[in-house]
């Protein structure tokens, strides 16, 4: 006998497109060791900690230090005093209601949004916009749900859902019954977003077929418009069948702290063979203690402190420095004639390359000439074909000076 491998992982064509873009960013350093390259491709942060949290995470850190203050195992849904704030100041704060007993605090969204589809059956049809957050259609094929991905680039059995310029990046309903449905808004990558009668029409359709929408709101906090919803639990009926995910990370600086939360609330219900309702709350509950000891206490403190008045004027401050940013690079590249999406409620920047040239083409093309590197707009899917991510990232002195590059290069 042998040691069997999973071998859906062997369904993965590609390699995941930030490792690729590490690759060829390391290729060309080394054959050019004395260029100056600047990164705008992963949607990793810059602006630090801010003082305040700073201040809270190293009081928290004595603590544990001190035999008298120390802590060990924490609670598994997160501490009372984050919870707490979570359901005062995110959601309360909305006009939605939560118990703590909803709110599961975790150490990443991409965590949480990769192990939701444990808690359902592998013949659930899964339904995702296109372009997508890898991680979405990574997690279900290696699971087993999606089957052998297909010449057009897509996995069989998944269904996509078109996010194109011609339908204004608004996905259609799915013409077939699906069951797990994945949006993202303010959307990575594309950077659009969804009015609340739009997302009324996901949560009706899932209300009618019994789906359960899986909402990733890790940009919420750079919506900027007002008739934006920060939540789908504002439409009514999405406590029946949504999952929200949430995180610190693109708000207060958290990407390498590690701290988020998903919400799960008490209506959702998911059905066995013989149709009977099971409480998707309780098994992500048991999923959760099962596999996942909890964020640490200091970590959690750290967070706490994001919604102290102090903290919510500190990361204000970080959020409008991306968004300057944001709008430094959605001017420019509209300046030089190229076709823009993104960049006002969101981080980042969705760009139709220029004719002819393909997502990993336009990727060469200004790695080569001026040094910037980006996402190709293919790694997300085959409908990101033809677009390039930039993300707000950046400090604010490299995104002038990228933007100096772009407006010197012959397009």
């Amino acid at each position: 006998m042998s040691v069997k491998i999973n071998e859906n992982y062997q369904l993965l064509k590609a390699n995941y497109i930030f490792s690729e873009i590490d690759q060829r960013v390391e290729d060309y350093q080394n054959d050019h060791p004395q260029s100056d390259i600047i990164r705008m491709g992963v949607g990793d942060v810059t602006r630090p900690l801010t003082p305040t949290v700073e201040e809270a995470f190293r009081n928290a850190v004595r603590e544990m230090g001190d035999p008298e203050t120390f802590r060990g195992y924490g609670p598994y849904q997160g501490y009372d005093f984050l919870l707490d704030n979570i359901i005062e100041k995110d959601y309360a704060s909305l006009g939605i209601k939560l118990e703590r007993s909803e709110v599961f605090v975790s150490d990443g969204a991409k965590c949480d949004t990769g192990n939701i589809q444990e808690i359902f059956a592998l013949d659930n049809k899964v339904a995702v916009t296109d372009p997508v957050y890898p991680v979405y259609v990574d997690s279900n094929v290696m699971a087993g749900r999606t089957g052998p991905m297909g010449d057009d680039g897509r996995y069989q059995n998944l269904v996509y859902l078109p996010c194109t310029e011609e339908n204004g990046f608004v996905p259609e309903l799915p013409q077939e019954e699906v069951d797990l449905i994945y949006l993202c808004y303010p959307n990575n990558p594309t950077g659009t977003t969804l009015t609340k009668e739009e997302l009324k029409e996901w949560v009706d359709y899932a209300r009618d077929h019994k789906s359960i929408i899986l909402f990733d709101a890790a940009y919420e906090s750079y919506i900027r418009e007002d008739h934006i919803p920060h939540s789908i639990y504002e439409v009514e009926g999405a406590r029946e069948v949504a999952i929200e995910f949430r995180s610190f990370s693109k708000n207060a600086g958290f990407t390498g702290t590690r701290c988020a939360f998903t919400v799960v609330p008490e209506e959702l219900t998911g059905y066995d063979v013989d149709g009977k309702s099971h409480n998707l709350n309780q098994m992500w509950f048991r999923r959760q203690t099962t596999k996942f000891n909890g964020v640490s206490y200091p970590v959690q403190v750290a967070a706490q402190a994001v919604y102290s008045p102090e903290g919510q004027e500190e990361i204000k401050k970080t959020v409008d420095y991306y968004m300057n940013n944001a709008s430094i690079i959605y001017n420019s590249l509209k300046t030089i004639g190229l076709k823009v999406h993104g960049g006002v409620n969101s981080p980042y920047i969705w760009v139709k390359t220029p004719e002819k040239m393909n997502s990993w083409q336009f990727f060469d093309l200004l790695l080569e000439n001026v040094q910037i590197v980006g996402t190709p707009g293919v790694g997300f899917g085959p409908s990101g074909e033809g677009y390039f991510r930039l993300t707000a990232f950046n400090t604010l002195k490299n995104t002038e000076e990228a933007m100096e590059r772009l407006s010197k290069l012959a397009i």
